[in-house]
């Protein structure tokens, strides 16, 4: 089986569906911000700190080519992976691309929920949050409409909603079990 990357904005459910998703192939998940984490020793928001965005971006590059070309995987991407470089287009040749769409309102509920701590909002108060969100998409929009297969997103509550977004994507991408 080829890659499976997920894409999309933080908060979309990229980590949370792709290991469902991985679970219920019966192959291994990888998320990218966490592979780089472990090779660098060194938290995403560290990297930024110290290094800045640029540098990151060249090093997240980088791990994407180490790992893309796994097979039997899913990948969850960065938020911003598909955006810089030449990643989308690469990501497309090596993978089948899921981008999961959401709405801010949808994003802005689900960052709430979520307990890491994301660089590029970090301090936001709710409307700039949804300010940077609704900013942010339109940037990336372009890079996020390349993938395969889109999948709407709406608010993740319960098992039964991700188990029902797995189906979704096992059935978008046909994948054999």
């Amino acid at each position: 089986m080829k890659s499976i990357a997920l894409i999309g904005y933080m908060g979309a459910g990229k980590t949370t569906l792709g290991r469902a998703l991985a679970l219920s192939l019966g192959v291994d998940f990888i998320d990218l911000d966490w592979w780089i984490e472990n090779r660098f020793h060194k938290k995403i928001p560290d990297i930024f700190a110290e290094q800045g965005e640029a540098r990151f971006r060249e090093i997240e590059q980088k791990m994407l080519h180490e790992v893309a070309e796994f097979e039997n995987i899913v990948l969850s991407c960065g938020g911003g992976t598909p955006c810089f470089g030449d990643n989308m287009e690469y990501l497309n040749s090596v993978s089948e691309t899921v981008w999961l769409r959401a709405t801010p309102d949808v994003l802005q509920v689900h960052l709430g929920m979520g307990k890491s701590i994301r660089p590029l909002i970090q301090g936001k108060s709710p409307d700039e949050l949804h300010d940077y969100i609704v900013q942010s998409l339109q940037q990336r929009e372009p890079y996020y409409s390349q993938a395969k297969h889109i999948i709407d997103i709406n608010v993740i509550h319960t098992k039964e909603q991700i188990n029902s977004y797995v189906e979704l994507m096992k059935l978008k991408i046909k994948c054999n079990e």
